[in-house]
């Protein structure tokens, strides 16, 4: 079971627009530049977006794309399924084919129940966590970054003006 680029890719890429939305159409060139991600990548991903209307697309000057529902109302396993990025932890891709032995009739593997639980709950928590619930985690994340940076430059000031 892994969470391939394409998966992160794309749920970066909509925190960045969800971020950004407010002052219009935020256009690819600006994600992939502020998020290191390949124009034509996010052109890829964006179209599958787009086609499972998580985002609208304006054309002409001044376009780009913006969310099509309101941020609390995307999940992130929906941005997950969008792209097409498989979440599966057995080794059957949740077929139940994955027999011991070759004997006809034999039992699926000893663990298929394990990782399709897995896989449930996974999918339960993805699908629990909403796209403003991580606009939100970032905004907390700058705030707190910018809180730290302006103690250190006031530190820093203090200090350059105390007597040696």
């Amino acid at each position: 079971m892994r969470l391939t680029t394409k998966g992160r890719f794309a749920v970066t890429a909509m925190i960045d627009l969800a971020l950004r939305q407010q002052r219009g159409p935020v256009t690819l060139a600006a994600i992939s530049e502020r998020q290191n991600i390949s124009l034509s990548y996010l052109e890829q991903l964006f179209g599958k977006l787009r086609r499972h209307e998580l985002v609208d697309s304006v054309r002409g000057p001044g376009g780009g794309y913006s969310l099509a529902r309101l941020a609390r109302n995307i999940t992130v396993a929906d941005i997950i399924f969008a792209v097409d990025e498989p979440l599966d932890a057995t080794n059957c891709g949740g077929k139940g084919n994955c027999k011991v032995g070759r004997r006809p009739g034999a039992a699926t593997c000893m663990t298929h129940d394990l990782w399709t639980t897995l896989n449930r709950k996974m999918i339960d928590y993805l699908d629990s966590v909403s796209l403003q619930d991580l606009v939100d985690q970032q905004r907390m994340r700058q705030l707190e970054e910018a809180t730290m940076a302006q103690r250190a430059a006031r530190n820093e000031a203090v200090l350059s003006r105390s007597p040696a």
